[in-house]
């Protein structure tokens, strides 16, 4: 499963295309979309995307492991990414996230920000199409998987949209919420379905979880302590990127995105380093961050403070730089 057969690229448009489609819905998308809609565009969007991001990916990633479909045969397809390899097919996880986000996103500013609405209709059409054709072009899964993903992300919108008000609420309000937020995702990524061998799934999932609870939480005290640093909506009416304001736009981001990542590092290294003193294992050692006792905690605790980084001192930070 490590080895990546030999191929020649006879297209590179569709080749660049397709391997950029494929990394919208991947880490490195969430940790810069996720915030920036929250720095620059609307709180209330940003929260309504990670609740409904993190119900979306969290069944989706247990779907895999409870179905058990594989990835389609190679050869005859050609792979042309190995990470995910390890994991089950169906349902395409690329293609719930990608269906997930885009449209709550449309639902979410279409009644707030002037546009028309098949604009963004077909924004969210075209960015979500692309990720799913990404994963057939990539041969990580069949149509069928692609067609699934995005079915079940359609029918959790639907059926989460008529509640996205009470949640929110909810998570805002609360004085149970920094618990709920903490404790039941743990208890999910602790009782994960269990494998015969090792994938990826129960991690990732453990960074997503780990990620909206952080994230969670920090919504919550900055509702109870008004502690953030610009109102819910930090840009008046009209996209940021068609304003005045796109140097304040791209200044939040590249402070915030610095200080996330910069989280993510301090935070990994410092959670590793104890967890490898208490069961006694080399940083290094990849099989022993494998092990359950050893992944949840070091990913939870990480993405958490990623999470709350992002929402709550990245806005102060913001503030005292004078850039609100």
């Amino acid at each position: 499963q490590g080895c990546t057969q030999k191929y020649i690229v006879k297209n590179y448009f569709y080749y660049y295309l397709f391997k950029f489609s494929a990394a919208l819905g991947e880490e490195i998308f969430y940790i810069t979309f996720l915030p920036f809609t929250y720095w620059n565009i609307d709180h209330s969007v940003s929260r309504r995307m990670i609740i409904v991001w993190s119900i979306v990916m969290y069944i989706g990633q247990v779907s895999k492991d409870i179905l058990k479909w594989p990835r389609p045969l190679s050869p005859p397809v050609v792979k042309l990414e190995m990470r995910t390899n390890a994991e089950y097919g169906m349902p395409s996880t690329h293609a719930m996230a990608a269906t997930a986000i885009s449209f709550s996103f449309f639902i979410a500013t279409i009644n707030q920000y002037k546009y028309p609405f098949e604009l963004g209709l077909a924004a969210a059409f075209v960015f979500s199409t692309l990720v799913c054709l990404s994963r057939l072009y990539t041969g990580m899964h069949t149509v069928l998987d692609v067609i699934g993903g995005a079915l079940i992300s359609a029918v959790l919108l639907v059926l989460l949209y008529p509640a996205w008000d009470t949640i929110d609420h909810l998570l805002l309000t609360s004085p149970f919420c920094p618990l709920f937020s903490i404790v039941v995702p743990l208890v999910l990524c602790y009782n994960y379905p269990k494998l015969d061998y090792y994938s990826p799934t129960r991690g990732d999932t453990t960074t997503i979880l780990g990620a909206a609870a952080g994230a969670t939480v920090g919504f919550w005290l900055n509702n109870q302590y008004a502690a953030s640093a610009y109102p819910g909506k930090s840009v008046q009416p009209g996209l940021p990127l068609i304003t005045g304001t796109m140097v304040f736009v791209l200044a939040r981001f590249l402070v915030g995105i610095l200080v996330v990542l910069l989280t993510r590092w301090v935070m990994k290294s410092a959670v590793l380093g104890v967890l490898g003193y208490r069961y006694k294992f080399p940083m290094g050692d990849l099989e022993a961050r494998r092990r359950l006792e050893v992944e949840v905690p070091y990913k939870f605790v990480t993405y958490s403070s990623v999470g709350f980084t992002a929402t709550v001192i990245v806005p102060l930070l913001h503030e005292l730089l004078g850039l609100v």
